[in-house]
């Protein structure tokens, strides 16, 4: 009886082999024979195989796999014939996820916590994409409430030119929108009219910033409309249906602590107005009405209070919240320059903004650097490393591959070397160790796609990039692909341009996953 899954992975000691298994301990109880004598059998049947150069049993029962060259080598050609949907796979089809992110109410440029977020929450819609889930992205704001109130007070001081309020908004910004707002109404001096424009301007500005970070929204969600469709009062009212509301001091609270929250909490407070809260319960209704099975917010590093109330609102519903919900938090980013944070902005004054981070390192730097950490651990990014072209900055480093297959390639076609056909490839010439090293690196793509998405880190493919990138590097100190003058051109030089632009599609894959682009010279 064969199990359902079993693992094949890549030994860490290459010296075991090209892949391990451990099938034959899986099984052993089941069929009743002891784990080495079921491994030997395992390895005679194995070794049948066509492709299969050796299996050597270690240990209590581990199958040791080599491949031969020439089945080792065929991923070239599948690498480049598959192009940009190599990696891409079916791991998560049928799932429908809204992934929420950045969601910072219009009163400010998105400053660098936002950005963070930015940057890994759309690398990680591109890596759920790759891996099958239909994905919706969504940006949630509102442009009401006591925020904005803060805001257009400081435009129409500013416009007046008054202090600052003590609760208000400061940075060159305001003063900017505020002008802005005066050349539309030259005449404007209510705060009806600073509120309106001002918002509109600063969501603009906020929404072109973006986008020239390569970050874009399927959906813009405005917080007022739950209220000017009622939502609010349906999402009451199917709590009320589950039996978790009821009525304290003349408020009406949902029963949270039934799921764990450290405490019950209000969704309509007894003068009549409306909770934050219940908002917030509305919204994830309204995500899971429009087809959502999973909803993913990213939040700020600030919220982790957020995470237990949110869990039993999902519970409250009805919904299992490891199954519908999840909340990923994330930390703070620190800009770096000669040992010294940065930390004020010249727009914003008191943060530093996705402006001045794109200004300090551009886009394509910015996007790697905040997408190669893990999100839950707070970073440092030092500015001067960042903006080196040297191989100890990580996003040179990738780059640098991409454009010197993409130059290896030119050089070629230059002096008449070509790929040939996919039928006349002869994979078993790539037999030189780093031939070797640099194939197995380029097969964990797919899986490391796979497990950045499930496991919602896109700074997996970042640091699998780095690896791939040195690999190729050792590849192409040893294994020369162009002929030398004269030198009539081999079936081996052949099968190594196959190598080069198979790495050249990993590399640009990779980066794209990450909003980075892959140069063809630098």
């Amino acid at each position: 009886m064969l199990p359902e899954t079993t693992t094949v992975e890549r030994p860490r000691n290459p010296e075991h082999g090209d892949y391990a298994s451990t099938l034959a301990l899986q099984l052993s109880k089941k069929v009743g024979v002891p784990p080495r004598e079921l491994a030997a059998a395992l390895a005679e049947e194995l070794g049948r195989q066509p492709g299969i150069k050796s299996v050597e049993i270690a240990g209590p029962g581990f199958l040791n796999i080599r491949l031969d060259a020439a089945a080792a080598g065929v991923l070239a050609r599948d690498i480049v014939l598959a192009g940009p949907e190599y990696g891409h796979t079916g791991r998560l089809a049928g799932q429908r996820i809204n992934l929420e992110f950045v969601s910072a109410n219009p009163t400010g440029p998105v400053h660098i916590g936002g950005v963070r977020w930015a940057a890994v929450g759309d690398a990680l819609s591109r890596l759920l994409r790759a891996s099958g889930a239909e994905v919706g992205t969504e940006y949630y704001f509102n442009d009401a409430g006591s925020q904005i109130d803060r805001f257009a007070k400081s435009l129409l001081a500013a416009a007046r030119g008054e202090p600052v309020p003590e609760d208000g908004y400061g940075g060159a910004y305001i003063g900017e929108i505020a002008a802005q707002v005066r050349e539309r109404v030259p005449d404007a001096d209510s705060l009806e009219t600073f509120r309106e424009i001002g918002v509109e301007l600063m969501f603009a500005e906020i929404k072109a910033s973006l986008a020239e970070f390569g970050v874009h929204f399927d959906t813009y969600f405005n917080e007022k409309d739950l209220h000017a469709r009622g939502e609010l009062d349906e999402a009451l009212e199917r709590l009320r249906e589950q039996g978790h509301t009821f009525e304290a001091d003349g408020a009406t609270w949902l029963r949270t602590t039934d799921f764990g929250d450290d405490k019950d909490r209000v969704l309509r407070k007894s003068d009549g107005d409306w909770t934050y809260f219940a908002a917030d319960c509305a919204y994830y209704l309204d995500k899971r009405k429009r087809g959502f099975d999973r909803v993913v917010i990213m939040l700020g590093a600030d919220h982790h209070g957020y995470v237990g109330r949110m869990k039993a609102m999902s519970a409250c519903f009805g919904d299992d919240p490891a199954v519908n919900l999840e909340i990923l938090i994330g930390q703070l980013v620190n800009l770096v320059r000669d040992g010294e944070p940065l930390r004020m902005s010249k727009r914003a004054g008191t943060v530093v903004t996705l402006e001045d981070f794109v200004d300090a390192l551009g886009v394509d730097a910015a996007r790697y650097a905040l997408a190669r950490y893990s999100s839950d651990s707070q970073i440092d990014i030092d500015i001067d490393l960042w903006t080196r072209a040297t191989r100890d900055n990580p996003v040179y480093y990738v780059q640098y591959v991409a454009a010197r297959t993409a130059n290896v390639a030119r050089n070629a076609a230059e002096v008449g070397l070509t790929r040939g056909e996919p039928d006349d490839f002869q994979p078993g010439l790539l037999a030189h160790e780093k031939e070797n090293d640099l194939l197995k690196a380029l097969g964990e793509y797919p899986a490391v796609v796979a497990s950045a998405a499930e496991l919602r880190e896109p700074h997996r493919v970042a640091r699998y990039l780095e690896e791939v990138a040195g690999a190729y590097h050792r590849f192409y100190d040893k294994c020369r692909v162009l002929p030398m003058g004269d030198e009539p051109i081999t079936d081996l030089q052949r099968a190594r341009l196959w190598l080069n632009d198979a790495t050249r599609t990993v590399i640009a894959n990779g980066l794209a996953l990450l909003g980075v682009s892959a140069p063809e010279r630098m």
